[in-house]
């Protein structure tokens, strides 16, 4: 896989969790523990794609 692959599959990847979260939080009982795990692996990939955009920089 080409680095722009993995990193589009990663930005597949975090609009999916973003669709979730948001999900998750509009539900009438939402699950804090879900919110704050989705939030920490959202922010997983954000750091991973920053990461790997610089690294194509360079």
């Amino acid at each position: 896989m080409s680095m722009q692959a993995h990193v589009t599959e990663l930005e597949r990847r975090h609009q999916a969790l973003e669709r979730e979260l948001k999900e998750e939080i509009n539900r009438p009982a939402s699950n804090d523990a879900r919110v704050a795990d989705l939030k920490r692996r959202k922010l997983l990939l954000k750091d991973e794609i920053t990461r790997l955009r610089g690294a194509t920089l360079h």
